[in-house]
């Protein structure tokens, strides 16, 4: 595993396009986002989704959910009601994961069996300038041990994962809940999970 430690605010263009070349070319990497370390691969890259289900030992009809860069391209990969959009745009860049209806373009295997996807535009600048430079959105599934336990220091994270995965980016320790998720595909918000991201709004 090639492993770089990065800025978190002003993270280093080098490193990030090093990553970028390691996606393109099929690879897993693992990155920080505004909550845990996640696994992270081309959301379009079959063999690459399959070997992060392979490292995490999750059957494959666990899903994952995937990173875009802003709310501008979420058309291409959900369809958003004006609700969805008001809300996600009050509370993105942040802690969330927005399940909303899937679009064509994402591949089959994101999807629940409702047909919907997992969205995450995370508060971290390493994330969000990866699938930027990518061009592509990436997956992003919590980094966890084989008990399922999430793991937060990067070097015990290396130290796991050396030889399963090919290039870590590390911005320190990271402590903290993974991302609320909340289900905007649907009427009616629904809370599926508690975590980071305040989710009060919702209940009102």
């Amino acid at each position: 595993m090639e492993y770089y430690e990065l800025h978190p605010i002003t993270p280093q263009m080098r490193y990030i396009n090093k990553a970028v070349e390691v996606l393109k070319n099929g690879g897993v990497i693992i990155y920080p986002t505004d909550t845990v370390y996640g696994f992270g691969c081309d959301i379009f890259n079959k063999e690459a989704l399959e070997r992060i289900y392979t490292i995490k030992q999750d059957a494959e009809t666990k899903l994952f959910s995937f990173i875009c860069p802003d709310l501008k391209d979420i058309s291409k990969y959900a369809k958003v009601s004006d609700y969805a959009y008001k809300s996600m745009k009050k509370l993105l860049p942040g802690p969330y994961t927005f399940v909303l209806p899937a679009a064509r373009e994402v591949p089959k295997k994101l999807w629940t069996k409702r047909k919907t996807v997992g969205i995450r535009i995370p508060n971290n600048n390493i994330a969000i300038t990866l699938a930027k430079e990518l061009g592509n959105p990436i997956i992003s599934t919590s980094v966890t041990n084989h008990k399922g336990n999430i793991l937060f220091d990067p070097l015990e994270i290396q130290a796991v994962f050396n030889l399963r995965v090919d290039l870590m980016l590390s911005s320190g320790a990271l402590e903290g809940k993974p991302s609320s998720i909340v289900d905007l595909s649907r009427d009616e918000p629904e809370i599926l999970r508690e975590g980071a991201g305040d989710v009060s709004m919702f209940y009102l």
